[in-house]
């Protein structure tokens, strides 16, 4: 497992004020959080932390975190726990790091990547339908996969893989429901045609007449001379 190390300095600058401070000089404000002891505010260079983020896959990645000045020489073993981005400009505004065990199992969510070309899909027609883009997996820090490979090759219309078929070490426990699919090849959609009866009439659209209205006096009139008439 490739070590990553990001170096980090004790953060006094609490606060908006101070954080945008912080900001304008380079720095990332950040915190870790550990299993039952206190949060430690910490600042780390915001050019190393966006290398790191570009460049190593950070979501699952162990981050040996060394801190200026801390009693830990050897560092202390993170995960990321949420990256906030400025929602104008997408720059990275604060990060908050998970300090781990690495003799403790944790459970994660590993993303699926599927290979190959499905039978059902290129001879078919139908399409490939992916389920779970990620599943929980439960294992030592150190035994966590950067993805989970599925090879789609063997697939035909209507096959499916479940979780219980993914191909895992064995210190690694897929924790989702064995049953769920993952990936799944679906027959293609079929339009519908309508076909009209032979013989069968075609109805012409009914023509609702507009009623006349008749002027009061018009109809006043209309009614004296039928009286004349019967006279």
């Amino acid at each position: 497992m490739e070590e990553i190390i990001l170096q980090a300095e004790l953060r006094e600058e609490v606060g908006r004020g101070k954080t945008k401070g912080l900001r304008d000089n380079g720095f990332i404000p950040t915190v870790i959080y550990g299993e039952g002891s206190k949060a430690q505010s910490i600042k780390v260079s915001s050019k190393e932390l966006a290398h790191l983020v570009h460049q190593a896959h950070f979501e699952n990645a162990i981050i040996t975190v060394k801190i200026k000045g801390d009693k830990k020489e050897k560092g202390r073993s993170c995960l990321i726990k949420e990256i906030q981005y400025n929602p104008v400009h997408g720059n990275i505004v604060h990060v908050d790091f998970n300090e781990i065990s690495l003799t403790k199992a944790i459970k994660i969510n590993v993303p699926v990547t599927a290979i190959g070309d499905a039978p059902g899909v290129k001879l078919e027609g139908g399409s490939l339908e992916h389920v779970l883009w990620e599943v929980e997996v439960e294992c030592l820090p150190t035994a966590i996969p950067k993805e989970i490979i599925v090879d789609v090759s063997a697939l035909k219309l209507g096959d499916s893989i479940h979780v219980k078929d993914l191909v895992l070490a064995k210190d690694i426990k897929v924790t989702n429901d064995p049953g769920a699919i993952v990936i799944h090849v679906a027959a293609p959609i079929k339009e519908e045609v309508v076909v009209e009866e032979e013989g069968a009439e075609k109805k012409e659209p009914e023509v609702i007449k507009e009623k006349k209205e008749v002027p009061a006096e018009g109809a006043e009139g209309e009614a004296k001379e039928k009286e004349k008439e019967k006279k």
